[in-house]
């Protein structure tokens, strides 16, 4: 029998996978002929990255015993993350997208083929304590907390018994407004949510709609009121910048990037940075810097998860 010390993960995470067919030529969707098939998910883009690091790194989630599942968990092998906590739901499909090619940095057409998955039907079912408690560390996405009522409350439960064993956790809103009945309750739910992180890292956009706050410092303090001890904020071009629950502050500046291919992922990217530092024990400033040099690879290519580096292409970051 294998004892939890040998088993002992960095980080766990929930989340949906999907099958992401990115379109070969530029133009309408419609148009596209032939298509790179990738896979594709917030959470599942976090535990690439922080696995291509170096990191133990388990993933929770359900896929649907057909082609899009099969290969969903060869891709999760090939990249060395734990995937025991994966359920195969003979009941339900794996989820799919399409997404145009950009070449010029602006947001691709993309089309989600999700509704009813078999991610959407996580449930607190899927919290196995002793899995998670082996992990020092939980990342929890607004993805997941989107997809289903069950799979929310999934979100909720995992984040709560985190915190009762000490563990810390970290928080990316990840909005999908589309995903939700409306901007209220979105707000309400991922608010609930935040509150039980560690590190919350909102966009400046979500974390607008979030806090109704426009300033950086605002938006802080709204959660670092509620419990929160670190809040940083993607501030796109100009990086990133952060407060503490002791009152550090401060601008992270962006790496400068000539050639944005496609934006997607670059949020993923800074979370795997962030998440990977501050587990290591490095500063916040120095986590942030990590997290600005990832986004910046994951913005110059095609596929969400391609630019994400191994340890030895992130160089001396």
């Amino acid at each position: 029998m294998t004892t939890h010390a040998q088993n002992a993960l960095d980080a766990v995470t929930i989340g949906e996978a999907m099958a992401l067919f990115i379109a070969r030529e530029t133009g309408d969707l419609a148009a596209a002929e032939s298509f790179i098939k990738r896979i594709a998910g917030a959470e599942l883009n976090v535990a690439i990255g922080l696995a291509r690091l170096g990191l133990k790194v388990g993933w929770v989630s359900r896929v649907g015993d057909d082609s899009f599942g099969r290969y969903t968990l060869q891709q999760l092998a090939k990249e060395g993350v734990d995937h025991r906590q994966v359920t195969v739901d003979n009941r339900y499909r794996t989820g799919f997208q399409l997404k145009a090619k950009v070449e010029d940095g602006s947001d691709p057409q993309v089309e989600y083929f999700r509704k009813g998955s078999a991610a959407s039907h996580l449930s607190v079912d899927d919290f196995n304590r002793d899995y998670f408690g082996s992990a020092r560390h939980l990342h929890l996405s607004g993805v997941s907390a989107a997809i289903s009522a069950s799979s929310l409350e999934l979100s909720k439960h995992a984040a709560k018994e985190m915190r009762a064993l000490g563990k810390t956790i970290s928080f990316d809103p990840n909005l999908r407004p589309v995903l939700w009945p409306s901007e209220q309750e979105m707000v309400k739910q991922l608010n609930q949510l935040a509150e039980y992180a560690d590190w919350v890292l909102p966009g400046e956009k979500e974390g607008k709609i979030l806090t109704g706050y426009s300033q950086p410092e605002a938006m802080a303090d709204f959660w670092l009121d509620k419990g929160v001890k670190a809040v940083i904020i993607k501030t796109g071009s100009d990086g990133a910048w952060y407060k503490t629950a002791e009152g550090e502050k401060g601008q992270v500046a962006a790496i400068r990037v000539e050639n944005v291919v496609d934006t997607v992922g670059a949020g993923d990217g800074f979370a795997v940075g962030v998440i990977s530092a501050l587990l290591e024990g490095k500063t916040l400033p120095q986590a942030i810097k990590r997290g600005n040099k990832i986004g910046s690879l994951a913005i110059q290519v095609p596929g969400d998860s391609e630019g994400l580096p191994t340890r030895s292409e992130l160089g001396d970051f």
